[in-house]
């Protein structure tokens, strides 16, 4: 386990990994598929809060990853 995460619930089942240093960076991944682990957006923090264009963003390649695996199940 990361030593600094939290949830992301209005991503989805995703988790945020905090990097510390002179910059603060966010990754955003889910890594609740058995075949892969899928970053979805990576970048810098420069507020208390995170920008609502990174969690959208964010959002929607999970479901565009969501979406390729069920056409994936299909075929």
């Amino acid at each position: 386990m990361p030593s600094d995460w939290k949830p992301m619930p209005g991503v989805g089942a995703g988790v945020e990994i905090r990097l510390h240093g002179r910059q603060e960076h966010r990754v955003l991944y889910v890594a609740k598929f058995q075949e892969a682990i899928y970053v979805l957006h990576a970048f810098d923090k420069k507020s208390r809060r995170t920008r609502k264009a990174d969690v959208d963003l964010a959002r929607s390649r999970l479901k565009e990853v969501e979406a390729s695996r069920l056409g994936r199940r299909e075929n």
